[in-house]
Protein backbone atom coordinates (compact mmCIF):
# COMPACT_ATOMS: atom_id res chain seq x y z
CA UNK A 1 0.00 0.00 0.00
CA UNK A 2 1.25 3.66 -0.94
CA UNK A 3 2.18 5.60 2.28
CA UNK A 4 0.54 8.59 0.47
CA UNK A 5 -3.30 9.68 -0.58
CA UNK A 6 -1.69 11.61 -3.59
CA UNK A 7 -0.64 8.46 -5.11
CA UNK A 8 -2.20 5.30 -4.02
CA UNK A 9 -1.41 3.39 -6.69
CA UNK A 10 2.68 3.65 -5.88
CA UNK A 11 3.91 1.11 -3.14
CA UNK A 12 5.26 2.26 0.40
CA UNK A 13 8.78 2.01 -0.54
CA UNK A 14 9.05 3.72 -3.19
CA UNK A 15 11.05 6.92 -2.46
CA UNK A 16 10.31 8.64 -6.21
CA UNK A 17 12.22 11.75 -7.06
CA UNK A 18 10.65 15.09 -7.18
CA UNK A 19 11.07 15.45 -11.17
CA UNK A 20 9.19 11.94 -10.95
CA UNK A 21 6.16 12.67 -8.68
CA UNK A 22 5.55 16.04 -10.82
CA UNK A 23 4.68 13.92 -13.67
CA UNK A 24 1.80 12.25 -11.64
CA UNK A 25 -1.54 12.31 -11.01
CA UNK A 26 -3.60 10.34 -7.67
CA UNK A 27 -4.72 8.11 -10.85
CA UNK A 28 -2.04 5.66 -12.69
CA UNK A 29 -3.28 6.89 -16.19
CA UNK A 30 -2.01 4.38 -19.11
CA UNK A 31 0.69 1.91 -19.82
CA UNK A 32 4.37 4.54 -20.00
CA UNK A 33 7.71 5.21 -18.85
CA UNK A 34 7.99 8.44 -16.80
CA UNK A 35 11.05 9.53 -17.13
CA UNK A 36 12.99 11.69 -14.46
CA UNK A 37 15.96 13.23 -13.84
CA UNK A 38 18.20 10.15 -12.45
CA UNK A 39 15.15 7.53 -12.21
CA UNK A 40 12.64 6.12 -14.21
CA UNK A 41 9.14 4.54 -13.85
CA UNK A 42 7.51 1.98 -15.39
CA UNK A 43 3.79 1.82 -14.94
CA UNK A 44 2.12 -1.25 -16.24
CA UNK A 45 -1.71 -2.57 -16.16
CA UNK A 46 -2.20 -5.89 -14.75
CA UNK A 47 -4.42 -8.09 -17.16
CA UNK A 48 -7.90 -6.52 -18.32
CA UNK A 49 -10.76 -8.05 -16.34
CA UNK A 50 -13.97 -8.36 -18.37
CA UNK A 51 -17.18 -5.82 -18.05
CA UNK A 52 -14.69 -3.20 -16.56
CA UNK A 53 -12.63 -0.24 -17.70
CA UNK A 54 -10.81 0.09 -14.93
CA UNK A 55 -6.80 -0.74 -14.40
CA UNK A 56 -5.14 -2.46 -11.79
CA UNK A 57 -1.39 -0.67 -11.64
CA UNK A 58 1.50 -2.65 -11.19
CA UNK A 59 4.65 -0.11 -11.00
CA UNK A 60 8.65 -0.53 -11.37
CA UNK A 61 10.69 2.09 -10.27
CA UNK A 62 14.39 2.59 -11.38
CA UNK A 63 16.22 3.92 -8.40
CA UNK A 64 19.11 6.65 -8.82
CA UNK A 65 21.55 3.56 -8.02
CA UNK A 66 19.73 2.15 -11.75
CA UNK A 67 18.83 -0.68 -9.56
CA UNK A 68 15.03 -2.05 -10.44
CA UNK A 69 12.69 -2.47 -8.21
CA UNK A 70 8.90 -4.04 -8.69
CA UNK A 71 6.09 -2.87 -6.76
CA UNK A 72 6.51 -5.96 -3.71
CA UNK A 73 9.86 -4.31 -3.09
CA UNK A 74 11.66 -7.11 -4.92
CA UNK A 75 14.59 -6.25 -6.37
CA UNK A 76 14.88 -6.99 -11.00
CA UNK A 77 11.81 -7.88 -13.44
CA UNK A 78 10.17 -11.24 -11.89
CA UNK A 79 7.39 -9.86 -11.50
CA UNK A 80 7.29 -8.00 -15.12
CA UNK A 81 8.11 -11.76 -16.43
CA UNK A 82 4.65 -13.38 -14.53
CA UNK A 83 3.04 -10.58 -15.68
CA UNK A 84 3.83 -11.59 -19.27
CA UNK A 85 2.48 -14.86 -18.20
CA UNK A 86 -0.37 -14.38 -17.29
CA UNK A 87 -1.30 -12.31 -20.52
CA UNK A 88 -0.15 -15.24 -22.33
CA UNK A 89 -2.28 -17.74 -20.22
CA UNK A 90 -5.63 -15.59 -21.02
CA UNK A 91 -4.46 -15.25 -24.67
CA UNK A 92 -4.56 -19.06 -25.03
CA UNK A 93 -7.52 -19.53 -22.98
CA UNK A 94 -9.12 -17.32 -25.09
CA UNK A 95 -8.29 -19.23 -28.12
CA UNK A 96 -9.10 -22.42 -26.91
CA UNK A 97 -12.72 -21.90 -26.17
CA UNK A 98 -12.93 -19.91 -29.68
CA UNK A 99 -12.13 -23.02 -30.96
CA UNK A 100 -14.26 -25.04 -28.81
CA UNK A 101 -17.63 -22.56 -28.74
CA UNK A 102 -20.61 -22.61 -31.36
CA UNK A 103 -22.65 -20.39 -29.29
CA UNK A 104 -22.94 -16.98 -30.80
CA UNK A 105 -23.46 -15.73 -27.53
CA UNK A 106 -20.21 -17.13 -26.52
CA UNK A 107 -18.45 -15.79 -29.32
CA UNK A 108 -19.57 -12.05 -28.59
CA UNK A 109 -18.75 -12.23 -25.09
CA UNK A 110 -15.12 -13.46 -26.48
CA UNK A 111 -14.83 -10.64 -29.12
CA UNK A 112 -15.73 -7.92 -26.05
CA UNK A 113 -13.10 -9.16 -23.98
CA UNK A 114 -10.09 -10.12 -26.75
CA UNK A 115 -10.18 -5.95 -28.19
CA UNK A 116 -9.42 -4.86 -24.23
CA UNK A 117 -6.84 -7.84 -24.14
CA UNK A 118 -5.10 -6.89 -27.59
CA UNK A 119 -4.79 -2.99 -26.55
CA UNK A 120 -3.44 -3.86 -23.40
CA UNK A 121 -1.32 -6.00 -24.33
CA UNK A 122 0.39 -3.60 -27.16
CA UNK A 123 0.58 -0.82 -24.73
CA UNK A 124 2.16 -2.81 -22.23
CA UNK A 125 5.11 -3.56 -25.03
CA UNK A 126 5.17 0.09 -26.13
CA UNK A 127 6.04 0.93 -22.54
CA UNK A 128 8.41 -1.56 -21.74
CA UNK A 129 9.86 -0.28 -25.02
CA UNK A 130 10.24 3.25 -24.17
CA UNK A 131 11.44 2.28 -20.64
CA UNK A 132 13.94 0.09 -22.83
CA UNK A 133 15.03 3.53 -25.14
CA UNK A 134 16.15 4.95 -21.61
CA UNK A 135 17.71 2.20 -19.95
CA UNK A 136 19.49 0.64 -22.93
CA UNK A 137 22.07 -1.72 -21.12
CA UNK A 138 19.47 -3.76 -19.83
CA UNK A 139 19.75 -7.07 -21.30
CA UNK A 140 16.67 -8.51 -19.23
CA UNK A 141 14.36 -5.72 -19.79
CA UNK A 142 15.13 -6.28 -23.49
CA UNK A 143 14.30 -9.68 -22.89
CA UNK A 144 10.92 -8.98 -21.19
CA UNK A 145 10.52 -6.50 -24.17
CA UNK A 146 10.94 -9.32 -26.99
CA UNK A 147 8.29 -11.06 -24.96
CA UNK A 148 5.77 -8.63 -24.64
CA UNK A 149 6.31 -8.17 -28.42
CA UNK A 150 5.42 -11.47 -28.74
CA UNK A 151 2.27 -11.75 -26.44
CA UNK A 152 1.48 -8.11 -28.33
CA UNK A 153 1.05 -10.44 -31.64
CA UNK A 154 -0.86 -13.14 -30.22
CA UNK A 155 -3.17 -10.58 -28.37
CA UNK A 156 -4.31 -8.84 -31.68
CA UNK A 157 -4.03 -12.70 -33.49
CA UNK A 158 -6.61 -13.57 -31.04
CA UNK A 159 -8.78 -10.21 -31.39
CA UNK A 160 -8.52 -10.88 -35.18
CA UNK A 161 -10.24 -14.50 -34.92
CA UNK A 162 -12.46 -13.47 -32.32
CA UNK A 163 -13.77 -10.83 -34.68
CA UNK A 164 -13.65 -13.13 -37.82
CA UNK A 165 -15.45 -16.06 -35.42
CA UNK A 166 -18.21 -12.98 -34.60
CA UNK A 167 -18.77 -12.18 -38.25
CA UNK A 168 -19.11 -15.57 -39.40
CA UNK A 169 -21.66 -16.24 -36.86
CA UNK A 170 -23.77 -13.24 -38.07
CA UNK A 171 -23.51 -13.92 -41.64
CA UNK A 172 -24.71 -17.72 -40.69
CA UNK A 173 -27.45 -16.36 -38.75
CA UNK A 174 -28.41 -14.14 -41.56
CA UNK A 175 -28.67 -17.08 -43.58
CA UNK A 176 -30.48 -19.00 -41.67
CA UNK A 177 -33.29 -16.51 -41.09
CA UNK A 178 -33.29 -15.99 -45.06
CA UNK A 179 -33.91 -19.80 -45.40
CA UNK A 180 -36.70 -20.03 -42.93
CA UNK A 181 -38.21 -16.77 -44.97
CA UNK A 182 -38.03 -18.70 -48.11
CA UNK A 183 -39.65 -22.02 -46.57
CA UNK A 184 -42.47 -19.71 -45.50
CA UNK A 185 -42.61 -18.65 -48.92
CA UNK A 186 -42.99 -21.51 -51.00
CA UNK A 187 -45.39 -22.88 -48.16
CA UNK A 188 -47.73 -19.83 -48.95
CA UNK A 189 -47.35 -20.18 -52.45
CA UNK A 190 -48.20 -23.69 -52.45
CA UNK A 191 -51.57 -22.83 -50.40
CA UNK A 192 -52.43 -19.73 -53.29
CA UNK A 193 -52.20 -22.55 -55.85
CA UNK A 194 -54.09 -25.18 -53.81
CA UNK A 195 -56.75 -22.19 -53.63
CA UNK A 196 -56.39 -21.55 -57.09
CA UNK A 197 -56.79 -25.36 -58.52
CA UNK A 198 -60.04 -25.34 -56.13
CA UNK A 199 -61.75 -22.30 -57.27
CA UNK A 200 -62.59 -23.70 -60.72
CA UNK A 201 -64.57 -27.41 -58.50
CA UNK A 202 -66.32 -24.80 -56.32
CA UNK A 203 -67.47 -22.62 -59.65
CA UNK A 204 -68.57 -26.05 -61.33
CA UNK A 205 -69.99 -27.49 -57.47
CA UNK A 206 -71.80 -24.10 -57.41
CA UNK A 207 -73.80 -24.43 -60.81
CA UNK A 208 -74.38 -27.93 -60.79
CA UNK A 209 -75.95 -27.26 -56.77
CA UNK A 210 -78.35 -24.63 -58.85
CA UNK A 211 -79.45 -27.15 -61.67
CA UNK A 212 -81.12 -29.38 -58.93
CA UNK A 213 -78.68 -31.80 -58.56
CA UNK A 214 -75.57 -33.87 -60.74
CA UNK A 215 -75.98 -37.00 -61.69
CA UNK A 216 -73.25 -39.65 -61.47
CA UNK A 217 -71.87 -38.53 -64.80
CA UNK A 218 -72.38 -35.24 -65.04
CA UNK A 219 -70.61 -35.09 -61.27
CA UNK A 220 -67.69 -36.76 -62.97
CA UNK A 221 -67.38 -34.32 -65.80
CA UNK A 222 -67.74 -31.44 -63.43
CA UNK A 223 -64.68 -32.87 -61.54
CA UNK A 224 -62.26 -33.41 -64.42
CA UNK A 225 -63.19 -29.83 -65.92
CA UNK A 226 -62.84 -28.52 -62.39
CA UNK A 227 -59.59 -30.06 -61.78
CA UNK A 228 -58.52 -29.39 -65.58
CA UNK A 229 -59.30 -25.41 -65.00
CA UNK A 230 -57.63 -25.45 -61.67
CA UNK A 231 -54.29 -27.24 -63.53
CA UNK A 232 -54.89 -24.79 -66.55
CA UNK A 233 -54.78 -21.41 -63.76
CA UNK A 234 -51.63 -22.75 -62.11
CA UNK A 235 -49.78 -23.51 -65.18
CA UNK A 236 -50.77 -19.95 -66.38
CA UNK A 237 -49.40 -18.03 -63.07
CA UNK A 238 -46.69 -20.39 -63.36
CA UNK A 239 -45.75 -19.44 -67.16
CA UNK A 240 -46.84 -16.09 -68.12
CA UNK A 241 -46.76 -14.73 -64.18
CA UNK A 242 -43.69 -15.97 -63.16
CA UNK A 243 -44.32 -17.86 -59.95
CA UNK A 244 -42.51 -20.50 -57.98
CA UNK A 245 -43.74 -23.28 -56.00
Amino acid sequence: MSKSPDFPYLPAPFELERELLDQLSNHPGNQRCVVGRDELLLITHDVPRGGTPSRDALVFWRRQDEVWVDFSGTKGFRKLGELLDRYTRVITEQQTLLDQTTSAAAVFKLARSAGPLARAAKNLATAIDQTLSNDEDNRELRSYRDRAREVERAADQANQDARLALEFQQVELVEKQQQSIDKLTRVATMLVFLMIAAFPIFIFGAVGSMNGGLSRVWFWLFLIAGLGGGAGLVYFLIRRIGLRP
